[in-house]
């Protein structure tokens, strides 16, 4: 297998040390960096005349960044790659250049199913707060609905099944596999309307809910994103949130803002839950293995 004559890690990368190992048998030269660049000129600086880097979801590998360092042949990005748009590395240029970007999925939606259900029995029981039925409930009979049914969407709709939830969900298209589990496809507005409690489970940089969707929404409604950037536009979900409503994110980056920490109807753990002792062995074994089939190419 050939290498890598320098491979540069321009931010903290979530891998193992099995991780590190391997990745170091695939360069001459290694270099991790453990702080975040601040701009494009600090990126450059740390590429220099590498011809392949590692980055995470913390930085932006933009086209100027990589006009900049003709050398790189290889990006791997130690984090979701779902779309070019919602990429932070500029994917159009870099297909356009030749150079080869690769990214993982699926790594750490075990957690996030976890805290998504942890949190909706705290809230049904009354655990630590009043019930929001008035009193303690099970999940089961629930109307849930679920924007997005990708795996993690999939995983929260398959949990919530188990605990006896009516599952509804609204994607780009409908899903044989859904359907064949009992998950009704129904158009977004009026999965809004129907649910009990919602799950935005969306790429990022993906909005769905403005005004239209909120007022469908309506009141006293759970609405849960587990997604990486916020699935609404800010104007009408404060509005919203100013009734009987509640909003769970995990993420800062999920909220959108950090003003809305202090709402009495937000609750955000600010903690990133997929990110998980699993999840680094899970991300480290996909990394390598991209960085492994680019160089046996």
């Amino acid at each position: 297998m050939r290498q890598f004559n320098k491979l540069v890690a321009i931010e903290p990368v979530s891998l193992t040390k099995w991780g590190v190992d391997e990745i170091n048998k695939m360069a001459k030269e290694v270099i991790r960096y453990n702080d975040i660049p601040s701009d494009d000129d600090e990126i450059v600086s740390r590429i220099g005349d590498a011809d392949a880097v590692l980055l995470s979801y913390t930085s932006q590998l933009t086209a100027n960044a990589m006009k900049r360092c003709p050398n790189i042949k290889y990006v791997g990005m130690c984090c979701s790659l779902y779309s070019p748009e919602s990429a932070n590395v500029d994917i159009r240029y870099a297909e356009q250049t030749g150079i080869t970007v690769t990214g993982i999925r699926d790594y750490g939606d075990e957690g996030v199913v976890e805290y998504v259900v942890s949190e909706l029995v705290r809230l049904m029981h009354g655990f630590g707060e009043e019930p929001w039925e008035g009193r303690p409930r099970e999940i089961g009979g629930l109307k849930v609905g679920v924007v997005g049914l990708g795996k993690s969407g999939g995983m929260i709709a398959d949990a919530m099944r188990f605990f006896g939830a009516e599952v509804s969900y609204f994607a780009r298209s409908e899903k044989s596999w859904a359907s064949e589990k009992g998950y009704r496809f129904m158009p977004l507005n009026d999965l809004l309307e129907w649910g009990d409690v919602l799950f935005c489970c969306l790429n990022r940089n993906t909005v769905l809910l403005g005004e239209e969707q909120f007022r469908r929404l309506g009141n006293h409604k759970v609405l849960f994103n587990t997604g990486l950037s916020p699935a609404w536009e800010e104007i009408p979900m404060r509005k919203w949130l100013s009734d009987d409503n509640r909003c769970y994110c995990d993420t800062l980056g999920a909220l959108g803002s950090e003003e809305l920490l202090q709402h009495p109807n937000v609750r955000c753990v600010c903690v990133s839950t997929g990110r998980t002792i699993q999840s680094f062995d899970r991300l480290s074994q996909k990394v390598t293995d991209n960085i492994r089939n680019f160089l046996m190419s």
